[in-house]
């Protein structure tokens, strides 16, 4: 791949990467209701969720740029681009249950198809760039320890 192509990749990893990132953070509306909730004590404090965010938003673009430049075949662009995509959607989606419809058992249930989402871009990437698998697992551990979390909100507060 030259030089301008792997550029553009880039660039529109970032993009995408800030892309959903900014839509997820639109969508989490901290309000009375959320303050209202009861929450296990062990819940991070809601300043580092950006950071953690944000760094899994950075891993996941890096990753998806390594993929993309390191994929054999154009179909093989065309199916981590799709991964991505589908992650990004559900990872919205999540957001707009939980902060928006003010649904966490919604979003609990969504948090499996956006586990298996996460998980399946480690397992294809994996073949292409063992790299860019790697820089994914943070953002696999992430979503493992938000889904108890948000197992243990729906349980305290009754939904």
């Amino acid at each position: 791949m030259n030089f301008l192509r792997r550029w553009q990749s880039l660039i529109l990893s970032i993009l995408l990467g800030v892309a959903f990132a900014s839509v997820g953070a639109l969508l989490t509306n901290l309000d009375d209701w959320y303050f209202n909730l009861n929450q296990p004590s062990w819940k991070p404090p809601d300043p580092a969720f950006g950071l953690i965010w944000s760094i899994i938003f950075g891993l996941s673009a890096a990753a998806a740029w390594l993929s993309w430049n390191s994929a054999k075949t154009p179909k093989r662009q065309m199916l981590y681009l799709s991964l991505y995509l589908v992650n990004g959607g559900l990872n919205i989606l999540w957001s707009f249950f939980y902060f928006n419809l003010h649904r966490p058992d919604w979003s609990l249930i969504e948090c499996l198809p956006l586990w298996l989402s996460v998980l399946s871009i480690i397992i294809y990437q994996w073949r292409d760039s063992k790299l860019a698998s790697l820089l994914v697992v943070p953002y696999l551990i992430w979503v493992s320890i938000a889904t108890v979390l948000n197992w243990q909100t729906v349980v305290l507060n009754g939904f």
